[in-house]
Parts: C-alpha cells; structure tokens; sequence
C-alpha cells in the first residue's frame, strides 16, 4: 500500500488539485486527509466535494479544528480574520457538505495506523505538536506504531523508541525515509493549502508500508491564482498574502 497523507487543506483548489495529481504520479493506491478542509480558502465546496469522493473510494478521513467551527460555534481562542472566513464558509456549503463535516470523527484508528488532526493526547483540545515533549505526549497515547497528523503547517517527523527514547527528523523533500520496526512514528506532512515554513510550495507525504519507507513531497502550484480567488471572493488580505509568502 502506498498511502497518500494530505492535510490542512484549507480550501485551496490550485493546491490541493496538484497534490492529488503528484499522489497519482507517484503510483499512490489509498488516501488520508486529515482534517482542516476548509478555512482560510476560496474553494471550500470543491474541495469539500473531492474529499467525499475519495472517502466513497476508501480514503480515510478525520476531522479538523476549522471543519468543527464551520458547524459549530468557533471557539474563542480562533482569531477573528479566521472566524470571519469560517462564518463565510458555512454560506458556501450544502447542508449534504456541512453534515460531512459536522459527523467526521477526530480520531480514525486502521490497520493499526492512527489518523487525528491535532495531537492524539486529547484530540478535541486540538493541540499543536511543535516539538519533541508535545511530540512524546502524542505518541504515548497511543500503542499504534504509526500516527499521521496535521495541525502544523509544516513537515515534521517525530520517533520514539522502545526504550522511550524520542528524536526528531527535518523532512527532506522526496528522499526515502525508512521506518523501523522499533520506533513508534509521528508523521507531520505539513499543510497542503497554507504551508507555514516559508515555503510556498504545497506540502504532502507517502507511507509505503510494504518497503517500509516514508517521503515527503514538496508540490509547486499557482499561488497567485489561488491568493486572487481569496481577493476576489472578499476574504481578508493576510490569507492571500500567506499562499505568496508561505508563511
């Protein structure tokens, strides 16, 4: 099985479609998303569509922090440029589309391979893993040898051994990572529709678990035409701005 793992999508149609087509190059048979499908984005009901359409293909999928406030109250610690997105948002889906989102699960456990958006801790605080200790709280919550999360926008790889020893890995784009059996993985794509790194180029990664092996994908897209969809549809300035900028 190689495993396409795509996050934080963030209703970013140019991105999102280019990884799709990279995944398809690189011979990926199955899918995850992890969460955050809309947000921040022009797009929110075309890429809300595609997901479901790969969930009726097998995908897995889980739930983020800006798909629950698209059907919930956004929580107050969410800033107001994005919950001013969000409210927008919820104007551009269906009810099929918002009850997608509304009924997602946080956490998704297949094939002993975890999924959750945020740490795998306490999934609904929708904490930020941004460093080994966080890292550590993540993994120990779970006996699952791999977990694949989102959250943060930008790669990272996390490992802890058996003896509980932890360690941290910078991604390089398209190298062949091996997994051994000894080491439990946290796997951090990094955002396919709004990388944070400084790096505008879209983030996503493949899980081979028949060569054992994990790479990550840098995919370049039209930024500029998914920033002028974020202008043009009346959403703040900063949003388009970060797609040019990555950051």
């Amino acid at each position: 099985m190689r495993l396409a793992l795509l996050t934080d999508l963030h209703a970013n149609k140019e991105a999102f479609s280019a990884c799709l087509a990279h995944a398809e190059q690189q011979q990926a048979d199955q899918y995850a998303f992890t969460g955050d499908f809309v947000g921040y984005g022009a797009d929110p009901a075309w890429v809300v569509d595609t997901v479901m359409r790969y969930v009726e293909k097998g995908a897995v999928v889980v739930q983020g922090n800006h798909d629950f406030a698209a059907t919930r109250d956004a929580r107050p610690s969410m800033h107001s440029e994005a919950r001013e997105v969000i409210q927008w948002t919820r104007g551009q889906l269906s009810p099929e589309q918002l009850g997608f989102l509304a009924e997602l699960p946080m956490v998704r456990e297949k094939d002993g391979l975890l999924f959750v958006h945020a740490s795998a801790n306490d999934p609904p605080k929708w904490e930020y893993v941004t460093d080994i200790d966080e890292a550590e709280l993540s993994l120990m919550a779970t006996d699952c040898r791999m977990v694949f999360s989102g959250h943060v926008h930008a790669p990272a790889l996390y490992r802890r051994a058996d003896d509980g020893r932890m360690g941290a890995h910078t991604p390089t784009p398209a190298k062949r990572i091996p997994i051994h059996p000894q080491h439990q993985y946290l796997v951090i794509p990094g955002s396919v529709g709004q990388p944070r790194d400084g790096n505008s180029a879209a983030c996503y990664a493949i899980y081979d678990d028949v060569a054992q092996e994990l790479s990550y994908y840098r995919v370049p897209y039209d930024h500029g035409a998914a920033a002028r969809r974020v202008i043009a549809a009346g959403l703040p300035i900063v949003f388009a701005m970060r797609l040019i900028e990555g950051i």
